[in-house]
């Protein structure tokens, strides 16, 4: 386990910084000695902001809000990437590239942590997602919310999480063969608010975690991201578990529209996981979009201001359909 881990840190540190230095907050992320100072045209930010009401630094999130004054926003939560083992990685998520285009189209931007994989074991990391988005409902006079409209975006593992809020609406516990998964939790003081979202966005996230071998990527040793996530279980022996960690898990024709890019070159995530996705999505008649970079990686290439357009277009064109 523990070469396991090394070799992951080293690989992940050399995606992120190679990734970086091509483009100002994108890349692998989720690994906080590689943030990038980002400077954003906003009205107003807070910082540290506590979604839960406890003391823990995982449970904090930053809000950002557009430059030009309103008296509300639509809000975007956009989540880091870490392979889910980072717990405070919010300023490293794509700053530079997704979250300035979601404030330069007028959205609300709210950055979260979450739990790690070794802070807490799935679906803690769900439940703090979901507690973010009744957070939002709850404050939504004190941070200028806009609460009739709320959509998720996420990088790699910030893009399964932001997956699981897009097929899990009204999910509060879910049934996967012989496991029980608590999605919704109970974190915070605004339990009785909504979680639902509007839309999600998934930029290269594993969303089917039972076929992580669907085409060429990174070996991970003995233990996968996933499961260590699990508890250090393994897919042959419970294969429940993975099922229900997934997000094609969860989809039905009453999902929220969902906009996938994914790189054909992804070698952590291999692009079958996007492409899979989509065609689920489109089988029960989700509104769905994919875009699959032909040279994009794992982040490298793919945050180009076509695909941050087609982003915001797609949120826009959920928003005008509510």
């Amino acid at each position: 386990m523990k070469t396991f881990l090394k070799s992951l840190v080293l690989g992940a540190t050399l995606m992120s910084t190679t990734a970086m230095m091509a483009q100002p907050g994108g890349g692998f992320g989720g690994f906080g000695g590689f943030q990038q100072q980002i400077k954003l045209e906003t009205s107003k930010e807070w910082k540290d902001v506590n979604y839960v009401g406890d003391d823990q630094a995982y449970h904090t999130c930053d809000i950002y809000l557009p430059k030009v004054e309103k008296e509300s926003y639509p809000v975007v939560v956009h989540i880091y990437g870490s392979a889910w083992f980072s717990n405070n990685s919010k300023g490293a998520a794509d700053l530079g590239t997704i979250v300035k285009a979601l404030l330069d189209a007028g959205y609300a931007v709210v950055c979260p942590n979450h739990r790690s994989s070794g802070d807490a074991k799935w679906p803690a990391q769900i439940n703090d997602i979901k507690a973010v988005i009744r957070f939002i409902r709850g404050e939504a006079k004190t941070y200028k919310f806009d609460p009739s409209f709320i959509a998720t975006s996420g990088f790699s593992s910030g893009g399964h999480l932001s997956s699981v809020c897009g097929t899990t609406n009204g999910v509060k516990v879910a049934k996967v063969g012989k496991e029980e998964v608590d999605i919704e939790g109970s974190l915070g003081k605004y339990t009785k608010e909504s979680s639902e979202v509007n839309a999600a966005c998934d930029w290269s996230g594993p969303v089917d975690l039972t076929n992580m071998d669907c085409g060429e990527h990174m070996a991970f040793g003995d233990s996968s991201p996933e499961d260590v996530l699990l508890g250090g279980t393994k897919l042959a022996d419970e294969p429940d578990k993975y099922l229900g960690l997934s997000a094609t898990n969860y989809v039905d024709k009453n999902d929220v529209p969902i906009i996938i890019f994914h790189g054909d070159k992804d070698n952590v995530v291999p692009c079958c996981q996007g492409k899979k996705f989509y065609e689920l999505l489109k089988a029960v008649g989700v509104k769905t979009e994919a875009t699959f970079v032909p040279e994009g990686g794992h982040g490298m290439g793919m945050y180009s201001e076509e695909n941050l357009q087609k982003m915001v277009n797609f949120l826009n064109e959920a928003r005008a359909k509510k």
